[in-house]
């Protein structure tokens, strides 16, 4: 966090390139600025040294001199994408520096957010409850996150159950790890509208959804998001005769086995059938040795079959996370048909702040809407980005243009951001073990405001919100 932003508040801090909007700068705790003439200076972080190319336009003044409330305030437009320093003197006194960004149009119809696509609870192997799951991510800063256990889709449905009578900006999605028989890859489906899992007659870890007769079942115990929308359940022969069928029109080469390879392609059109994001979790996890072959995952980097790469998430190891990232780089740069979308999650089987593997990672979405859709539709139109949080200093990671916006977010806005999500966060696990109605209600309402905090925030800091 710049430290500057403990002194002063600039806003808004993101703007729509060639846009006239106004700049305000106030200081935060300090003395007021001087009822004086001052000059502010916009300067883009991209277009050079005004010294070194005295031609420049990218550099601008203004002369302004402070409201009745110790505001300066200026009308300005930016020339290009960019950060901008912001320079403020009183005379010959250099006063402070901060920063705004200028974005294009396209990014000026999306807002960031910050999420997790791969999930885990105590209905598989994870540690807490999935509305636990939710409430502790929102305080760590997210602002969606799907539950992915592995054989089941109804713990994310269980979380939005206990939270769906909340006015709450965390948007949680269905999901599920995807472990059909005979294949040994790793696939999450996200927000898809159905289960993969229990689209195959096969009850394995599926004791929940069978234990209880369907008219006792408590609502959020199923296998879709509507059940109307469920497909046929098939027999484990008809989905190994199906796959089997697949692999006799691929073209899959010498040392790839077909049946696992075709079994991915399978998963992969149902989860976008069910109009879900298939993503292609942690190759380079060691279970023994490389869970996935190296020529297996090659080949499958290579032909992506999937939706998007989970680039970064499993464990806290290098030779894990850094290899994933590293292969990445490594087939754009072979300029192969490699540029897929590409997400980080932590796969997180505890919430504990101790646990060094649930905070690896994150996803940063550019979408104009916090639903489901919207941020599948984002991720598959390559606006996201995942960011390495493993060690201090954080780590972008995936398109150039959207990395250098993402530092600038994570520098000046996301400490603001945070704060008001860690309350939500707080609000959230209160109102899951909330003992009576008063006591839901009151803890219902501390999360609606902080959704409409949430809002002004956004409204505040990005001129096109």
């Amino acid at each position: 966090m710049s430290t500057q932003l403990l002194r002063y508040d600039i806003y808004p801090m993101v703007y729509e390139v060639k846009k006239p909007t106004r700049l305000s700068i106030r200081p935060v705790g300090l003395r007021p600025f001087a009822a004086k003439e001052h000059k502010i200076k916009l300067i883009s972080l991209a277009a050079g040294s005004g010294y070194s190319y005295p031609g420049i336009t990218c550099q601008r003044s203004y002369f302004v001199t402070p409201d009745e409330n110790g505001i300066l305030s200026i009308e300005c437009e930016f020339d290009m994408e960019s950060e901008y320093f912001v320079r403020v003197y009183c005379g010959d006194s250099y006063i402070t520096q901060l920063s705004v960004y200028a974005v294009e149009s396209d990014l000026a119809s999306r807002m960031p957010r910050v999420g997790d696509l791969h999930m885990h609870t105590y209905r598989s192997d994870g540690r807490e409850a999935p509305w636990k799951v939710a409430a502790d991510y929102r305080s760590y800063g997210y602002d969606f996150l799907a539950i992915t256990d592995h054989n089941r889709y109804h713990p994310s449905l269980e979380a939005q159950f206990l939270y769906k009578d909340t006015d709450m900006f965390l948007t949680i999605v269905p999901g599920e790890e995807v472990h059909l028989p005979g294949n040994p890859v790793h696939i999450v489906n996200f927000g898809g509208k159905f289960s993969i899992n229990h689209m195959i007659e096969n009850d394995r870890d599926n004791n929940e959804m069978y234990s209880i007769p369907e008219e006792d079942r408590p609502e959020y115990l199923r296998r879709a998001m509507d059940m109307n929308d469920c497909p046929d359940i098939i027999s484990v022969e008809e989905y190994q005769r199906q796959v089997n069928e697949l692999a006799e029109t691929l073209d899959i080469p010498e040392g790839i086995d077909k049946f696992h390879y075709a079994a991915c392609c399978w998963i992969f059109n149902k989860i976008r059938e069910a109009q879900g994001l298939g993503i292609y979790a942690h190759p380079y996890w060691i279970a023994d040795v490389f869970q996935i072959s190296e020529v297996f995952n090659e080949f499958m980097l290579d032909t992506h079959p999937f939706d998007a790469y989970e680039v970064m998430g499993g464990e806290s190891e290098y030779h894990m996370n850094g290899l994933q990232v590293a292969q990445y780089y490594n087939k754009l740069q072979k300029g192969t048909d490699s540029d897929y979308p590409i997400v980080g999650s932590t796969d997180t089987h505890s919430t504990a702040m101790s646990n060094s593997q649930g905070h690896v990672t994150r996803t940063i979405v550019f979408t104009p809407k916090n639903d489901r859709e919207s941020i599948i539709d984002s991720i598959k139109q390559k606006y996201s980005i995942a960011v390495d949080t493993m060690s201090k200093e954080v780590r972008p990671i995936g398109d150039f243009r959207l990395v250098k916006y993402a530092w600038f977010l994570l520098e000046h806005y996301y400490p603001a951001h945070d704060a008001v999500a860690a309350e939500d966060g707080r609000a959230m696990h209160a109102y899951s073990f909330a003992l009576d109605n008063d006591e839901k209600a009151f803890y219902a309402e501390k999360i609606a405001q902080c959704k409409k905090e949430q809002e002004r925030l956004e409204k505040k800091y990005f001129a096109f919100a």
